[in-house]
């Protein structure tokens, strides 16, 4: 081997070794960054003729594990979903009031039992009547309460919806643009690895929205297309549209057109509910609250607040009650109407007859709502007709069990802490899976050890290379010198 040769060995080793500590730098540095990729440099050996020529650098592997990267994928994409549905179901639960605190709806009707039957004891009592009017109150506005949360985590997962729609075309976008980015650094003969971490960013993003399969294209391009079959990018990203909702009321609906679904180039995404082929992530558990799990909800509500006003309209509550006279409970200040008992929960209130901050007048407690005159203070017949009215047996609507309305209402409490507690079960099993993934996803990443130890072995091969370019150096002086 000549010493020119033997000089561009050692040259093109101190540049594989000077690139090598480039890429182990660059690995220490981002071990905690988010979608960064572990690079390893490629080396052959160069071979001219038949004599070897030093050692070549090929490029730049990105190391990522991929079955494992779209397993936490998926895993995430369940865990925001099930978290997002958990902290809504929380909410409605709180607003529905803490048995315990005593401002729960069956409380509530506890103490309306209880203060029916002081002022039973002593009907002549304004302060007892004032006592069952308040009582009365807290139990229709404990159910507007409840209405109103309802309605208000619909509205927000309605705004969330728009939300995600707007991130997932900025994101589908931005990937078009650094899959462009790619092709054109692979024909550069450029590292695209920087972009590929982009990329893998954009696409982490974008699987928080809706669960993606990644499918690799030969010019380094990826696709990305949902489980439902949906393709949201193939060379072309895909754009869609949602129309999000001022206000969200108990009667407005995907179905009756009152709510809006998503949309492709002006046409409905075909396939289940709103979502259509996208369903899955926040996206899907935004729809499925707001049209599936919070308007049943609503609807047990509204029939628990149809329940009562029956129950206090009817002729064995009340026997001065004409025909379609409203009860001791109305629906806004009229007779309940059956055709119309969607958001019913949300306009209940007490009859203005026994009120007397609203012209009304609290005797008619004791003497019947369309009683046209007092009667005996003494008289505690209808004080006992309305507690009867409150301890009958009967259904809240069909399939359910007969019973009090106390038992009514603690049942519908019962049902909105056992649907929290089902989604808090399903958020903890989906949180326990991501993370096993993401750990198993790190243990594949940058480990600062072994990325040290290159160093030391990148160190000697710098200074090996070094030592023979001396060596050369001092033999070509020998050489000059004679």
């Amino acid at each position: 081997m000549s010493l020119t040769q033997s000089v561009a060995n050692a040259l093109s080793g101190l540049t594989a070794a000077s690139r090598m500590a480039q890429t182990v730098s660059a690995n220490l540095a981002n071990a905690l960054t988010d979608g960064y990729g572990r690079r390893v440099v490629d080396l052959s050996a160069q071979v001219n003729g038949l004599a070897g020529a030093g050692v070549r650098v090929d490029g730049i592997t990105r190391i990522i594990d991929r079955a494992i990267l779209a397993d936490r994928r998926d895993a995430e994409s369940q865990h925001q979903g099930s978290s997002l549905t958990a902290t809504a179901l929380l909410r409605v639960e709180r607003a529905m009031g803490d048995a315990d605190a005593g401002t729960s709806l069956a409380a509530q009707v506890t103490a309306l039992q209880a203060a029916l039957a002081a002022a039973g004891a002593d009907p002549s009592s304004d302060i007892a009547l004032a006592r069952v009017l308040d009582r009365l109150a807290g139990l229709a506005g404990g159910l507007r309460h409840a209405s109103d949360a309802v309605q208000a985590e619909r509205l927000d997962a309605d705004r969330s919806i728009a939300a995600d729609v707007d991130l997932l075309n900025r994101s589908l976008r931005a990937l078009e643009r650094v899959n462009d980015d790619i092709v054109t650094a692979r024909i550069t003969g450029n590292d695209p690895s920087g972009l590929m971490d982009q990329r893998q960013t954009l696409i982490d993003t974008i699987a928080r929205i809706v669960p993606v399969r990644e499918m690799a294209r030969p010019d380094g391009r990826v696709a990305l297309v949902t489980p439902g079959g949906e393709m949201l990018i193939d060379g072309r990203a895909r754009q869609y549209e949602f129309a999000a909702a001022g206000v969200v009321t108990a009667d407005m609906t995907l179905a009756s057109g009152g709510l809006s679904g998503l949309m492709r180039d002006g046409q409905p995404v075909s396939g289940p509910a709103g979502t259509g082929w996208l369903d899955g992530g926040t996206l899907g558990a935004a729809f499925r609250l707001r049209d599936d799990i919070l308007p049943a909800q609503s609807d047990a509500l509204d029939r628990l607040a149809a329940d009562l006003i029956a129950r206090f309209a009817s002729p064995a509550a009340d026997p001065t009650l004409g025909a379609a006279d409203p009860g001791l409970f109305t629906d806004a200040g009229a007779a309940f109407d059956p055709l119309a008992a969607a958001g019913l929960a949300g306009r209940i209130a007490v009859n203005a007859t026994v009120d007397p901050a609203r012209g009304g007048a609290l005797w008619h407690l004791r003497d019947g709502i369309g009683a046209a005159a007092p009667g005996p203070v003494g008289a505690a017949g209808q004080l006992a007709r309305w507690a009867d009215a409150l301890d009958t047996t009967s259904t809240s609507g069909p399939g359910s069990a007969a019973g009090s309305f106390g038992d009514h209402a603690a049942r519908l409490s019962a049902s909105a802490a056992n649907a929290r507690l089902m989604a808090d079960e399903a958020q903890a099993r989906s949180g326990a899976r991501w993370r096993a993934l993401r750990e198993a996803e790190l243990a594949t990443g940058v480990d600062s050890d072994h990325e040290l130890q290159m160093l030391l072995d990148i160190e000697r091969a710098y200074a090996a290379n070094a030592r023979t370019l001396a060596t050369i150096d001092a033999m070509f002086r020998t050489l000059l010198e004679i």
